[in-house]
């Protein structure tokens, strides 16, 4: 299922279950409009729709048609040539009237300030520090999610650090996947997303830091790029979920918080119990400790219900995962990260010779890959055909 098509799904169960709280009077206009990510006017027009013409009434009417915004290309080069060769140094608020009062220009200033912020002419404003106060918890389940990691002695007859992958609800508290690995990174997020999303449905949002596994960040504390995409921006961007970034250890209170508190009990709670390895505290955590910690430590929602969307007819595992695009060598075989891996006969091509295939590789090692939406060929970590996965024909 393309992009879209798994994008305006997930729009339309999520109206659903808003337009069913509006109608039954549990959310004003404003709420469900806030709750929607959309503006009041938006929501009462897409209400209308929905219910003159059902689920067809939210199709996007956009896709596919050019906008008629849009703004030719050579107007904005010529902007940005008068900025090269007359203007370099002016602040875009001066060069917009010099523009509007000598060239010509009908465009706003905003349009102005952004092609000149995205051509790297004018830097952005440092924007001033606001006033910081505690942020209130979303009112059910599933509106925002907080996945973060902690490196901590967690096991001290280790006697080195791991690190605590937590995903908990910003609503509850309610700590949904935790697990230990040796060390955080793009394979320990897809195997929490993937525990939760499978278990709970998609969430409207994630909030994380800005690790290099979450987000490219140009400057050490700068701005994220949200341009260049992560493996794991790319798969939440692919199931329709925003991922927020964090810019302050501050900003991620609730998470640092429950770290704070896992740390003074956890650590103790595995010594008690004479584990020793990874694998014994991770059977422990979900088995035992976790089960006490959410009935000690969840809170009960500001209201009833929940922002989850279940996501019907697409393998989760196969988005969750890292993806990389390769061309096949001539003796059909594809190289990727030190392995080389041969391709068997296939039903669909005879080879795939100077193809462009692309390589998944799961949480646990595994890998696969795909020719279009084909899987071609599965591989244990080490690179081992996997006779017993070879796809076959329909």
């Amino acid at each position: 299922m393309v992009r879209t098509g798994v994008l305006q799904e997930i729009r339309m169960q999520r109206f659903e279950d808003v337009h069913e709280r509006f109608t039954k009077g549990r959310l004003s206009a404003a709420e469900a409009a806030e709750w929607l990510g959309v503006s009041e006017r938006t929501f009462r027009r897409q209400r209308t729709r929905f219910e003159e013409e059902g689920l067809s009434g939210l199709l996007d009417r956009r896709l596919g048609k050019a906008s008629p915004h849009r703004v030719p290309a050579d107007e904005t080069a010529r902007v940005l040539e008068l900025y090269r060769t007359r203007y370099t140094g002016w602040t875009v608020k001066h060069f917009h009237e010099r523009l509007v009062e000598r060239h010509g220009l009908t465009r706003s200033y905003g349009w102005t300030k952004s092609v000149l912020h995205a051509a790297g002419l004018v830097r952005p404003a440092v924007k001033r520090s606001a006033h910081r106060k505690k942020r209130p918890r979303r009112p059910v389940p599933g509106m925002m999610l907080h996945q973060d990691g902690s490196q901590h002695l967690w096991l001290p007859a280790l006697g080195r650090v791991v690190d605590l992958i937590v995903t908990l609800d910003d609503a509850t508290s309610e700590i949904y996947s935790a697990f230990f690995v040796e060390e955080e990174g793009t394979a320990s997020s897809f195997q929490g997303l993937l525990e939760v999303f499978q278990a709970k449905g998609l969430p409207c949002t994630l909030y994380t830091d800005r690790g290099s596994h979450y987000f490219h960040t140009p400057a050490a504390g700068g701005k994220v790029d949200k341009d260049t995409p992560t493996q794991v921006g790319r798969a939440l961007d692919q199931l329709g979920v925003e991922h927020i970034p964090a810019y302050s250890p501050e900003a991620r209170g609730r998470s640092e918080r429950m770290f704070g508190t896992l740390q003074g009990r956890l650590v103790n709670e595995l010594a008690d119990a004479g584990i020793t390895t990874l694998e014994a505290a991770n059977r422990f955590l979900a088995a035992d400790y976790l089960p006490r910690h959410n009935a000690r430590f969840m809170v009960e929602a500001g209201e009833p219900g929940s922002a989850f969307v279940p996501l019907r007819g697409v393998d989760l595992a196969e988005i969750l995962c890292h993806q990389e695009d390769r061309v096949v060598a001539r003796d059909n075989t594809v190289r990727f990260d030190g392995l080389v891996l041969q391709i068997p006969p296939s039903p669909w091509r005879a080879h795939f010779v100077k193809s462009t295939v692309r390589v998944h590789r799961y949480p646990d090692g595994r890998l696969a890959l795909f020719y279009g939406p084909r899987c071609i060929a599965r591989y244990d970590a080490a690179g081992t055909l996997q006779e017993d996965a070879i796809p076959q024909a329909a």
